[in-house]
């Protein structure tokens, strides 16, 4: 199974098919309602069509924004899914030059475009990750973050004292949870306390 990536940044592509310019314009969306944001935000209602597909998760939408049925919207989704991409929208926006491309040529080209914008955004690899709170004692403290600023893809949150010591918020890789968790517990002897989404973790 190969690894899900987003994209880093918002792109754009162009291309001109018969007298019919061509613009895409593809960026990572983090949630549904970010998704219909950004297709509202690139469409340009001067063109004769904004065609559209976005996928979050298992949730994916498409449009053909007045092209005939299945020539637009789901080949940029299967431009989508074909780089294995998750969390991404993209506009495809149409001037008409006069040539009409039929549905062959219009598939080709909507897909076509939308997959060579997304060929040359820079990507990174999806990682699901969970969030944990580490309560430890001032003694702890100290060595616990060093720790935890070295484990891979951990990323340290916010930091609140209590009379105790303190309480951290990191978010980790879910398949490093437990191995975040054993790792807290040995260099505290099970001391700190290690929770997940509000549920507790046995530490050694």
């Amino acid at each position: 199974m190969s690894t899900l990536s987003t994209l880093v940044v918002t792109v754009t592509a162009r291309q001109e098919i018969k007298k019919s310019r061509f613009i895409a314009i593809a960026g990572p969306v983090p949630d549904e309602a970010t998704a219909k944001e950004f297709i509202a935000a690139h469409s340009d209602q001067t063109a004769n069509h904004n065609c559209w597909a976005w996928r979050v998760g298992q949730a994916y939408r498409f449009s053909d924004d007045g092209e005939p049925s299945g020539t637009a919207g789901k080949p940029m989704l299967q431009a989508i899914d074909g780089q294995s991409l998750d969390r991404v929208a993209i506009v495809v926006t149409r001037w008409f030059g006069g040539v009409l491309l039929g549905s062959g040529g219009l598939i080709r080209a909507y897909g076509g475009t939308a997959a060579m914008c997304l060929r040359e955004a820079e990507k990174m690899p999806l990682v699901d990750t969970a969030e944990a709170t580490i309560s430890c004692g001032f003694s702890d403290l100290a060595l616990v973050r060093a720790r935890l600023e070295a484990f891979p893809g951990v990323q340290l949150g916010s930091q609140a004292f209590t009379d105790r010591g303190a309480e951290l918020s990191v978010l980790v890789p879910k398949h490093e949870a437990d191995s975040m968790a054993r790792m807290v517990g040995d260099l505290t002897s099970g001391r700190a306390v290690v929770k997940f989404d509000g549920r507790l973790v046995r530490t050694p």
